[in-house]
């Protein structure tokens, strides 16, 4: 464990950092000479290691373990990429996750404006705040209505980003992902529907969808997200920015898509539809050219492609023989 340092220009925490999203947007954070320290529980590292310049700090990151880490870090922005669980998880024990995920955030909020952060960006979920959205895609200025406990809470944390933000004059900004796909994905868990996909093509299982198929995502390449962090870091408009493609894409395409590219028959099982879940997800991204000069580059036939060859390559990959 690497110890946090004194404070200089460009100094960057980003909690979640050795996870998923994390780990991108930290290599492209230190490319860009950033000074970064990653504060992570390790709970959901992506195996993959960050750069040696980085500081590293192993917390939970609203323990008073983290706020002493951002302390003596002293960052200039907090960007806040861990996460708690998704969807599912969070149906079915509401109150558990209020207390590991939107607690958790809240105290992070505090310890990073008491560290003398000028500036906040939090992940938050635009698949889930819109709930089933009347007019697509979404813009950030329809109606928040999310209809599970994950979206719900998800919008809690705008809530109170925004409320820190207005008491102690602190720029916040909350990106709303669309459905996050790519390399470095966990696919064991329940969610991330590519990822998942992948593993199971790779265990000689068939694709698995619940319900008929037809549902849309957003789903949004890890490094055009990576990208969108970067650029959020560096802007200073407050409010909530939109990051995903415009594009709805349903998940019996990127089934069939991935299964052609595993070589196989195609042929897709299907489970029962799960309770909670939207039916149709596509995010407005007009505001983020606007606020961050973030455009989506990764069409998903090339992001697909590029997560199955990673998925194929990684050490241990499940049904390759080393």
């Amino acid at each position: 464990m690497t110890r946090p340092s004194s404070r200089s220009a460009d100094r960057v925490a980003v909690t979640g950092g050795a996870g998923f999203i994390g780990s991108h947007t930290v290599e492209l954070l230190v490319a860009t000479n950033a000074k970064v320290l990653v504060i992570d529980d390790d709970s959901h590292s992506c195996g993959v290691g960050l750069p040696a310049e980085v500081e590293t700090w192993l917390a939970d990151c609203g323990s008073a373990e983290a706020a002493d880490a951002l302390a003596a870090f002293r960052p200039t922005v907090v960007l806040h990429l861990a996460s708690k669980g998704g969807v599912q998880k969070a149906a079915r024990d509401p109150s558990a996750h209020v207390k590991s995920s939107l607690a958790s955030t809240v105290a992070l909020f505090n310890a990073a404006v008491r560290a003398g952060a000028r500036r906040i960006v939090t992940a938050s979920s635009g698949g889930t705040i819109y709930g089933d959205a009347q007019h697509l895609p979404a813009r950030e200025t329809s109606p928040s209505a999310p209809r599970s406990a994950y979206g719900a809470a998800k919008l809690a944390e705008e809530v109170y980003l925004a409320a820190f933000g207005r008491r102690y004059g602190v720029s916040t900004l909350a990106l709303r992902y669309g459905n996050v796909y790519g390399p470095r994905q966990d696919g064991t868990g329940e969610a991330g529907m590519v990822a998942i996909t992948c593993h199971r093509l790779l265990s000689g299982e068939r694709p698995r969808i619940y319900g008929d198929g037809l549902q849309t995502r957003d789903f949004t390449y890890v490094g055009d997200v990576a990208r969108a962090n970067v650029a959020a870091i560096a802007a200073r408009r407050s409010g909530a920015v939109n990051v995903g493609t415009g594009r709805e894409t349903n998940v019996d395409q990127v089934a069939r898509l991935l299964s052609a590219g595993a070589g196989g028959d195609q042929h897709i099982d299907h489970e029962p539809a799960r309770e909670h879940e939207v039916r149709r997800v596509c995010l407005d991204p007009t505001r983020a050219a606007r606020w961050l000069g973030w455009t989506p580059k990764v069409e998903i036939a090339n992001g697909l492609a590029e997560t199955w060859s990673w998925f194929c390559k990684r050490p241990h990959a499940p049904g390759i023989t080393q």
